[in-house]
């Protein structure tokens, strides 16, 4: 028999156990909870599903803000031994009802903002049992509607479930590489497997550190920012329901007392544009970054701007969390750094051998925090997951020093005149002009029926089309250039801040063989 594991006790138990009970656990504009009552909170929540009919590894999918509601939900379903699933928070009702029915979800938990969605969504579920409504939610749905803070107003107090390492944590749902939603499976071992090589080896996290992200916990990189790695740490939380919008998230910053602050590369660039005093996070000691790759000269204009170091890095949902980051003291901007400890890497070309280094190829990663798998997708978990080895999907090259730098999505990358583009790399380029916030290059066919690099740009002042064209020319090899630069006023993205290149990439489809009628001067799209 396996040794007996949960990742409640983890997060919480040993800290009360220590005597760190009065230590802040959560904190933010919905309350202050120290590590004792936040225990004392999750083993009654605990209970009280138990006595509502969870059982363990049945599935409790969140619907919910980043508030204390969520923290003590999710980890009263591990203490139980039950499954919690956060799904992202903007999805319309049929695609929440398509998790819950995906899932078989016993329990859906939903926060007030989500009420009227999740009482559509629960109509559509069969097999769900009950809503559990959080602080100030009201809804009525097919099923029996419970308020979250009843089931812990009796005295019995729950111990953690006998789970293992290899007991079912949590699902997370994602497009992956392979572009259907699918719920990666992680174990409870999986989370002090985050926490203890990222987390502490690379971040650095200690018990006087209080971290705030504006990528938000329904999924793996924030869930680790926002409540993993501060709880494995004995550290704070600082938990932000609202959208992440620059000024406000530094009013926050500043309010509650943040030292470590978790973006993406857009989120990094709209603070920018925000036009955010320098002095806006003050107190911050080190930002990270993840999601996509930080281009150099963004991650040089926002540390020159804040004075703050930001680590950029890749991780996965697959993996829980990052894998390849940069190192404090050690930041080689426009790349994603070098392994994390505990993690190995390797860059294969399409017949499956090794790259050497300089040359690209797509990244695989093996680590104890991999996920065993996509639940009920076959085909797609054998794809994926490749024995010890993850494939990322990424395409990446190593330099001598170990350094890698991602050069995009494998299906991303471009052939123009027979050489292949990294979109990336003329990202860089058009990022380089003063004038540019934001860049995103993608494919398009020209009246051949061949592919050509297309640039959406968001720009800071004005500047034709012409120009930047030019400026790449005079940057890169003609064949890299763009051959259209288009002007919008903002990029789309998805829930968790990535840039939706795919609907740049319909949008650019006839731009290349439409007639060629060059405005005066550039007109901005709105997407």
């Amino acid at each position: 028999m396996s040794e007996t594991f949960n990742a409640c006790a983890y997060l919480l138990d040993r800290h009360v156990e220590c005597g760190n009970g009065d230590r802040i656990a959560l904190t933010g504009p919905q309350g202050t909870l120290n590590y004792a009552q936040l225990l004392d909170r999750v083993a009654r929540t605990a209970a009280g599903l138990r006595r509502a009919g969870l059982r363990p590894e049945q599935r409790v999918v969140m619907s919910m803000a980043d508030a204390p509601d969520f923290a003590v939900l999710l980890l009263a379903a591990l203490r139980a031994g039950a499954v919690p699933v956060p799904v992202s928070t903007m999805l319309h009702a049929d695609g929440l009802a398509a998790l819950l029915r995906d899932a078989r979800a016993t329990f859906l938990a939903v926060s007030r903002e989500f009420t009227a969605t999740a009482a559509k969504a629960a109509a559509q579920a069969p097999e769900l049992a009950a809503v559990l409504t959080g602080e100030g939610a009201a809804l009525t749905a097919s099923v029996p509607v419970r308020p979250l803070a009843e089931l812990a107003l009796e005295d019995e107090w729950s111990a953690p479930d006998a789970t293992t390492a290899d007991s079912p944590a949590c699902w997370l749902y994602t497009s992956g590489t392979t572009g259907s939603p699918k719920a990666a499976m992680h174990r409870h071992g999986s989370i002090p497997a985050v926490c203890e090589t990222y987390g502490t080896q690379v971040l650095g996290i200690g018990p006087d550190d209080r971290c705030l992200s504006a990528a938000k916990a329904f999924f793996a990189y924030g869930l680790g920012n926002s409540l993993l790695f501060p709880l494995s740490a004995g550290a704070t939380a600082v938990l932000d329901p609202t959208p992440a919008r620059p000024a406000e998230l530094a009013a926050t910053a500043r309010e509650f007392g943040a030292t470590l602050f978790f973006a993406g590369p857009t989120f990094f660039a709209n603070m920018l544009r925000a036009g955010l005093p320098a002095d806006a996070l003050a107190g911050v000691r080190l930002a990270a970054s993840a999601g996509e790759p930080l281009p150099a000269v963004l991650h040089e204009r926002w540390s020159a701007r804040y004075g703050i170091e930001i680590l950029d890095g890749i991780g996965m949902t697959e993996m829980l969390h990052i894998f390849l980051s940069n190192r404090p003291g050690a930041v080689r901007p426009g790349t994603t750094g070098v392994a994390v400890p505990g993690y190995d890497l390797r860059i294969l070309d399409d017949a499956g051998r090794e790259s050497a280094d300089g040359t690209p190829g797509t990244l695989h990663v093996r680590g104890a925090s991999t996920a065993t798998g996509y639940w009920c997708r076959y085909a797609a978990s054998r794809d994926v997951f490749r024995g010890e080895w993850l494939r990322t999907g990424d395409t990446c090259v190593r330099d001598a020093d170990g350094y890698y730098t991602c050069l995009g999505r494998t299906g991303d990358m471009l052939k123009a005149s027979g050489i292949w583009v990294s979109p990336a790399e003329v990202e860089a380029r058009l990022l380089a002009h003063p004038a540019v916030a934001q860049a995103v290059v993608v494919g398009a066919a020209d009246a051949d029926g061949l592919e050509k690099p297309v640039a959406y740009i968001v720009p800071t002042a004005p500047v034709d089309e012409a120009e930047l064209i030019a400026f790449c020319r005079a940057g890169l090899p003609s064949v890299k250039r763009p051959r259209r630069v288009l002007f919008v006023d903002a990029l789309p993205t998805t829930p968790t801040g990535k840039i939706r290149r795919v609907e740049l990439r319909a949008r650019a489809a006839h731009v290349l063989t439409a007639p060629a009628q060059p405005p005066a001067r550039p007109t901005t799209e709105t997407l």
